[in-house]
Parts: structure tokens; sequence; C-alpha cells
């Protein structure tokens, strides 16, 4: 999807020489920048480092976006690459191949017969939100990052495939067994007065 026309002319102006418009372009997508940069990284110090030089790096590289995609897109994906890059530099590693069989291919959910959507009001609970937060951290590598690019940051199934470079039936599988590792993960550490209803495994 193209980007809107106000941030189309926002971008030409940048690259008319209007450089301090820039921060206006990038303000409305700086969270989003930073949660993918933590979702590889899970520090935050190195997810804020990470998300200053993949913004610095946005601006530098401004002329080479088409507008193609949505900014947010270009955008997310140099700070996605940025992060993976310091990711491999610290375990002083390669990251496993994403194409790579699950190692938990075999993973059963627990079966809850009356699990729904947790309400709005209960997720304004700072200890909710600290526990999801919690939660999703501790997702394998390929599941936080499919969970937060499509969940959280709410790029579509294409876009994340090509983001990640897998395939999208990839995606939607990640999604699928990452979506189920948290809701069991917050049955298992929510109580069930703050869920609003009883768990049953």
């Amino acid at each position: 999807m193209p980007d809107d026309p106000a941030e189309s002319l926002l971008i030409e102006r940048i690259r008319q020489g209007e450089r301090e418009l820039f921060y206006e372009l990038v303000r409305p997508h700086e969270r989003a920048v930073y949660l993918v940069a933590y979702s590889v990284l899970k520090n935050e110090a190195d997810a804020e480092d990470a998300a200053q030089e993949a913004i610095l790096k946005a601006f530098r590289s401004l002329a080479k976006f088409r507008g193609e995609s949505r900014f947010q897109h270009w955008l997310i994906k140099i700070a996605f690459n940025e992060a993976r890059m310091r990711y491999r530099k610290r375990q002083g590693e390669k990251l496993q191949s994403l194409d790579e069989p699950a190692e938990d291919e075999h993973y059963t959910p627990l079966q809850i017969r009356d699990w729904r959507e947790l309400p709005p009001e209960v997720l304004e609970r700072r200890e909710v939100r600290e526990e999801i937060h919690q939660a999703i951290a501790a997702l394998g590598d390929k599941y936080r990052e499919v969970l937060v690019l499509r969940d959280i940051e709410e790029l579509n199934i294409a876009e994340t495939a090509q983001l990640l470079g897998i395939t999208e039936a990839t995606v939607k599988v990640r999604l699928f067994r990452a979506r189920l590792k948290l809701r069991d993960t917050l049955v298992e550490r929510l109580p069930a007065h703050i869920r609003g209803k009883k768990a049953r495994a």
C-alpha cells in the first residue's frame, strides 16, 4: 500500500532540502521502531540504540525510498535489520535459520473451553500489561518477531513474510503457534479473577 498523500508530500519536501521536517515524518513511527528493535534484542538500552541508529539510517537513505510500500514498513525493515545485525554481533554467531523446522513443532496448547479475549478494561491494568510484555519477551525469537510484526505493528501477511524472508504460509503457522503460546502463558500467570473468567485445562 503506497503512502498517504500528506506523508508523500512531507517526504518530498525533505528531499528538496527541508531536513528539519524529518522528525515530523518519523515521530508517529518511533514507538513502532523501538518495539521491533526490542522484539529482537530483548534489552531496552540496546533497543533504544538500535532504534536511533535505524532512524539515522532512514534519514541518510530517504532518497532511496520509492513509495512502493508504506513508509512505516520501509522504516520498520531498516530497524529490524539493524537490530538483527546487533544481535548477531552480540551473540557472536549467526541467528538460527528461520526456515529450519520448528524444534517444538509438536507443541500441544492447553485445551481451554471457555477462553476468550481479555476485556479492554482488564488490558488497561498495569500488572496485566506487564505480564503480557513478559510473556511476549519469553517467546522464541521466530515466534516473537512474527507476533510483534503482525499483532502489534499490524503489518499484513505479505509484508511480514517479505520482511522476515519467509513464506506467507510460514508466517501464518508461526503466528498461530505464537498466539497459542502467549495464551497458554497468560492463562498460567494471570489469576482467573483478573481474566474475568475461569480457565480450565
